[in-house]
């Protein structure tokens, strides 16, 4: 019958050679069911049955027989699956040498000697006791630097007991200038060892053959004659005699042997020694290892050969391996110090400051030195900001010289990194001089934001690093120690938030002392402020600065730092845009009181000069100016929206306004001015103020309708006063001349002569009336019809007056008095208004009136006449 399963399969033994009774295993398939199952197991043809231990159906584990065969197969044979077959072979290497102790039938030559039992795993013997010289010949060694055969010869080796031995590279070495001779007896030579090797421990045997004989002849007639003498103990038989003879070749053996046997336990006990020595070198080196790693920053190696060796000899009651680990022990706390220090060394790097934390806590460093370097990069910070502050105030005490700081200082040794920036970068000028001109205030506030943006980040990515445990382990395994670092760091989220808090405070501080030091207390000006405030910023400086703001407010937000720490920053630009709004329009009302100087006095075709173009021009650069800092950026208010600003903005506005019209007014002083201002004051209200209401409503400015209404009142009553006095000064000499000119040459009404035409009086007050029209003509059109219909008015009161107030009339007279007021009326009768119509109907009423229709046709002719 066949067997009801596979027959045994061998696919793997291990080791794959070795000397007899070595402990291999073998692996493969159906190797049985059980113990009782294999009945056979053979290795290179001897039987292992006897040391066969049954694992598993693909696991046997046995010990190698004395086989003949030097190479063979493994054969497993089962019952249940018969007889086995084998992928695989096992190479039995023969000893080579025997101890000095080991039965031999010659003398042992001790030369190449080396004890079995100190060195059972290993295929070759100890470093120090294998031959120097392999081939028997002298070494000559040449001058081929180590470095050139390494280079000839990458990843192999001059060492003939290495794996990756090379001959030529150990010839060339050893044996450069042999002569050819030489290199021939050495091949003799290797020849006779490897002959040697081969014949093994049957050489021995034939060797001593002969003495192998001769013992068995002595013992056979020994047990004859002990057979024939009986075995009984007789004093003087031949038992006793052979006794005393080995008794005594016993004692003369041991003699002689003595110092044999004292010499092979003083080398044993060396050997041992040296054992131990090559064994635990890796503890013995350490020390002095660690220092060199140290001095080398090869940290890692340190850090790893240190968990090593206290795996091994953390325990350790070994004297001799406690007293070099204590050393060891010394020299890690060593290293714990000088990586700390290194830690807390400023300025430094994210990745650094990584590294340096991984490395102490992989040396389970006592403390929490991430926190500790957490806490001295805030103070690193906060003082560099300081720094930042008082170096900028000694360069601004010194004359405003630009001085090259000290080299020293903690703010040249920092590596500004770029700044993390959204949606925007620093405007740095490009003209370098041009950005040495700036005011001090403006370039600290830009350094200063450069340090809190560079150094801000990587303090926030530490914190982040430091609660998410990736400080500790880059692979994120969780370890006892990394989850209690970890707790560590939530147990500290409040006095992180506290740090970061006061880096954004001091920041704002900061910027305060230097452009704002009326929000300070005093105490805290004494801190952060000390700068020269005599010349405050301009607007467009103040722009900048409010630029630089945003954009550090910016980085920040990106790294996702919570907003209630930013706060303080919206805060501060809150003020700063303020701050800029009003002192922008307090500098605008300065500029617009020097724009008197700048009235040439000509005048355009629409009776106007180049000033309200001016004024106008000035109001919108300084709206343009504002856009920047007044726009909402995301987070910020719009500050129209503040009553006080809005009462503060009105009130500056109408004020510049004011300004402006006291300036109108300053220029009216000359008489020949006085219509050009007139002019220009009547363009203002109807063109620029009405194009200044809508520039403001677009700008923001949530009062521009009672800016301009107020300003407009105000330019009004200017407009009132000036051109009163314009008509007073040409309208009182016209009027003042009618009363001499009506009585000229004792004329009386009461007495005259038949009226002839209109006299030379009245025609002179046409004429200046005629000049004055000329006159405004010549400035502006739009007024003429205004001052002329005012003068028209003062001159018909006036005849009313004279005519109400004389007592009588003639005919001629009535008649001459009426042909001058109608022909007055009808020369100016374009310009007349209800109150001059008025006038001359109360002029007329108080003549007589005419009777006869011929009276009437004379009035009419002589009007017609008289024009």
């Amino acid at each position: 019958m066949s067997p009801a399963r596979q027959p045994p399969l061998v696919t793997g033994i291990s080791p794959n050679e070795g000397a007899p009774w070595t402990k291999v295993t073998i692996r493969g398939e159906n190797l049985g069911t059980g113990a009782n199952d294999l009945i056979g197991l053979s290795i290179c043809g001897h039987n292992c049955l006897l040391t066969a231990e049954w694992m598993s159906a693909s696991k046997i584990v046995c010990r190698v027989g004395p086989a003949k065969d030097d190479k063979g197969e493994i054969i497993v044979t089962t019952k249940s699956g018969g007889h086995g077959t084998s992928t695989v072979s096992f190479k039995l290497l023969k000893p080579e040498r025997i101890g000095i102790l080991d039965q031999s039938a010659v003398w042992v030559d001790e030369l190449n000697y080396y004890d079995m039992r100190t060195d059972r795993n290993k295929g070759i013997s100890p470093l120090s006791l294998r031959p120097a010289n392999p081939l028997g010949i002298d070494i000559d060694k040449g001058k081929v630097p180590l470095k050139d055969l390494e280079n000839m010869f990458p990843s192999m080796s001059g060492d003939f007991t290495s794996e990756n031995f090379s001959a030529t590279w150990y010839l060339i070495e050893n044996h450069s200038s042999t002569s050819f001779e030489q290199l021939r007896a050495a091949v003799g030579n290797l020849k006779k060892q490897a002959s040697k090797k081969n014949e093994g421990s049957l050489a021995y045997v034939k060797g001593g053959l002969s003495t192998f004989f001769e013992a068995q002849d002595a013992l056979a007639a020994i047990h004859q004659k002990l057979e024939s003498d009986g075995t009984e103990k007789v004093e003087g038989s031949m038992t006793q005699r052979l006794e005393n003879v080995l008794n005594r070749a016993s004692e003369t053996a041991d003699t002689l042997f003595q110092e044999v046997l004292g010499r092979k336990d003083k080398a044993d006990s060396t050997r041992n020694a040296l054992n131990v020595l090559q064994r635990f070198k890796f503890l013995f080196n350490l020390p002095l290892n660690i220092e060199r790693n140290i001095q080398k920053g090869d940290y890692d190696v340190v850090i790893n050969d240190y968990e090593k060796a206290k795996s091994l000899f953390g325990n350790t009651e070994v004297p001799v391996f406690k007293k070099v680990y204590s050393e060891v022990e010394t020299r890690i706390e060593a290293l714990r110090k000088l990586l700390l220090d290194k830690l807390l060394e400023t300025p430094s790097t994210l990745h650094d400051q990584k590294r340096y934390i991984r490395y102490l806590s992989d040396l389970h460093a006592p403390g929490d030195p991430a926190w500790q370097c957490i806490v001295a990069q805030h103070k690193w910070i906060l003082q560099l900001m300081q720094n930042c502050k008082e170096d900028y105030i000694k360069e601004q005490k010194v004359g405003g010289v630009s001085l090259e700081l000290d080299r020293s200082s903690a703010l040249n040794r920092i590596s500004l990194s770029a700044p993390v920036k959204r949606g925007g970068s620093f405007q740095t000028p490009k003209d370098d001089s041009r950005h040495y001109k700036s005011p001090q205030q403006v370039r600290f506030v830009e350094k200063l934001s450069d340090v809190v943006i560079s150094q801000l980040p990587n303090f926030w990515k530490l914190w982040i690093s430091y609660v998410n445990g990736s400080l500790f382990s880059e692979t994120g395994e969780k370890s006892g120690q990394v989850e209690k670092l970890k707790k560590n760091a939530r147990q500290r989220q409040n006095d992180f938030k506290g740090m970061i808090e006061e880096v954004t405070r001091r920041l704002v501080q900061l910027v305060r002392g230097a452009l704002l030091p009326s929000s300070l207390t005093e105490q805290q000006l004494r801190q952060y402020g000390g700068w020269d405030t005599k010349t405050p910023l301009s607007g467009v400086w103040l722009t900048q600065v409010i630029h630089t703001v945003r954009l550090s407010h910016e980085a920040l937000s990106a790294l996702e730092i919570p907003n209630d720490l930013l706060q303080v920053i919206q805060d501060l630009l809150q003020d700063l845009r303020v701050h800029c709004l009003l002192t922008t329009l307090q500098h605008t009302e300065e500029d617009v009181k020097r724009l008197a100087e700048k009235e040439d006095w000509v005048v355009d075709n629409e009776g106007i000069t180049s000033l309200p173009a001016q004024f106008e021009q000035c109001m919108v650069q300084m709206l343009q100016s504002l856009k920047e800092p007044m726009e909402c950026k995301p987070g910020e208010i719009n500050i129209f929206n503040l009553d006080v600003v809005q009462d503060k903005a009105c009130e500056q506005c109408v004020s510049i306004m004011k300004v402006f019209i006291k300036c109108l007014e300053h220029l009216s002083t000359k008489e020949q001015h006085l219509l050009i201002i007139l002019s220009n004051c009547q363009y203002l209200e109807r063109h620029t103020f009405l194009n200044l209401a809508e520039h403001l409503e677009k700008n923001g400015f949530t009062t521009a309708e009672k800016i301009i209404r107020v300003s407009i009142e105000a330019l009004r009553q200017l407009d009132e006063y000036l051109f009163e006095t314009y008509i007073e000064k040409k309208s009182d000499p016209i009027v003042g001349s009618l009363e001499p000119g009506i009585y000229a040459g004792y004329f009386d009404w009461k007495d005259c002569l038949p009226p002839t035409g209109v006299r030379s009086y009245l025609k002179e007050a046409l004429v200046s009336i005629i000049s004055v029209h000329a006159e405004v003509f010549t400035v502006s059109k739009e007024l003429v019809s205004r001052v002329i219909s005012k003068i028209t008015e003062a001159v018909a009161e006036e005849m009313s007056r004279l005519m109400q107030c004389v007592s009588s009339f003639s005919k001629n007279g009535a008649l001459q008095a009426r042909l001058e007021i109608c022909a007055l009326q009808d020369a100016i009768e374009p310009y007349l208004t209800t109150e001059s119509l008025t006038s001359f109907k109360q002029a007329l009423e108080a003549l007589p009136q005419l009777q006869s229709g011929a009276d009437k046709n004379q009035i009419h002719t002589e009007c017609y006449t008289s024009h």
